[in-house]
């Protein structure tokens, strides 16, 4: 732990050290005092201190821990407490919204959902959100804290300005503006796929990497990158079009007016028709005919073309693990394998490093809905 500049005033040394202590209980959820003083590089005093004025403002719980171990005085467990921080996570889709109330430390206090079919239109959208998040704080008798969106689309990330959504047909939509005027409240704004590269290195399957590409596919193919323990964000935040690398360019035309984008092969339009479903089937029954497949062969062209753009990323960022989620949880587990061997055969990168990983989230559907409680938890956990 990197310590104080010579500079820097006692108060800020404390709020500094109470913001780590709480995101460390936020991310990796109860710990005894003694843990957290390891962990964290402080004394027992100073934890002693900082928990005690979390515990007196609600904010954590202590209890002696069910298993005590050696003699003497047991350590005190401390617990955050859930009530005690709640934000909104918002997830938009192409087809629906799903909308989450989430406590201090990760837990789903409740849930709504709707579906898209009828309209798009932003302020319809917004509208919904708004009576939506209302009535579920009544229920729980919860007061959020902040707000956090995720939207397949490209997003400026210093207001919420959601430049260009195609498949919701969104351009120029001041969304985070809007929502913070109706509901008073900070909201923060991510690509869909950026936040479930967050939502996987923190809950998911690379929370023990600090290079990780995540891949989602809906109706379009997007990517989150995390590199070195930090997200990648690019210029003005708009960076993980991956799903827009031209891989085939006798190939089809995308709606972005490139002919042959990597979504295009590996994309839920891509993947319905390896498995002799229309385009546009229902999602549901996308997943059942996965689900059912006894000819994993018939997806072998599909797997063909992730390969490829997979081996492409590996090459450019290097990551030590690549996450496949949404549609892609649903691949034969097979399919998963023999994508993740042929990365290995085709990224010089993934060869020098001992081999990328390419896995399923364990998170499924909800990636995108953690990753958005996660940004909302940030600017929160730095002013409980």
């Amino acid at each position: 732990m990197t310590g104080p500049t010579s500079g820097t005033r006692p108060d800020e040394i404390r709020r500094h050290n109470r913001t780590a202590l709480l995101r460390r209980l936020h991310v990796d959820g109860p710990s005894t005092r003694a843990s957290l003083a390891t962990e964290l590089g402080l004394n027992r005093s100073t934890i002693k201190a900082l928990v005690d004025g979390l515990a007196e403002a609600g904010v954590v719980a202590e209890r002696v821990p069910a298993l005590r171990s050696g003699a003497g005085r047991p350590s005190l467990l401390v617990l955050p407490q859930p009530h005690a921080a709640v934000v909104i996570a918002i997830d938009v889709r192409v087809e629906h919204v799903a909308m989450g109330f989430v406590g201090l430390g990760g837990e789903i206090l409740g849930r709504d959902s709707w579906n898209l079919h009828r309209t798009r239109d932003p302020g319809e959208v917004i509208t919904h959100i708004v009576e939506s998040a209302r009535l579920m704080a009544d229920d729980l008798d919860a007061t959020p804290l902040g707000v956090g969106i995720s939207v397949p689309g490209v997003v400026r990330r210093s207001d919420g300005h959601v430049h260009e959504a195609p498949n919701l047909h969104w351009t120029g939509v001041s969304l985070g503006k809007r929502l913070e005027a109706v509901l008073k409240l900070p909201v923060q704004v991510g690509n869909d796929a950026e936040l479930g590269a967050l939502a996987e290195h923190v809950r998911g399957a690379a929370r023990q990497s600090s290079d990780m590409v995540y891949i989602s596919a809906d109706v379009g193919v997007g990517g989150g990158v995390i590199l070195s323990g930090q997200p990648l964000r690019g210029s003005g935040g708009y960076v993980g079009e991956l799903g827009h690398m031209v891989v085939n360019p006798r190939g089809l035309r995308c709606y972005c007016g490139c002919d042959g984008c990597w979504e295009t092969e590996v994309g839920e339009p891509a993947l319905c028709r390896a498995l002799g479903l229309p385009d546009d089937a229902p999602r549901g029954a996308v997943v059942a005919t996965l689900r059912a497949l006894d000819d994993p062969s018939l997806l072998d062209e599909f797997a063909g073309w992730l390969a490829l753009g997979l081996a492409n990323i590996v090459n450019v960022l290097g990551p030590e693990l690549v996450v496949l989620g949404d549609l892609y949880t649903a691949l034969p587990a097979s399919v998963v394998d023999s994508v993740s061997a042929a990365v290995q055969r085709r990224s010089l990168v993934s060869r020098a490093v001992g081999g990328t990983q390419v896995v399923t989230s364990p998170l499924g559907r909800d990636a995108k809905l953690v990753g958005a409680a996660e940004l909302a938890f940030e600017p929160v956990l730095d002013a409980l």
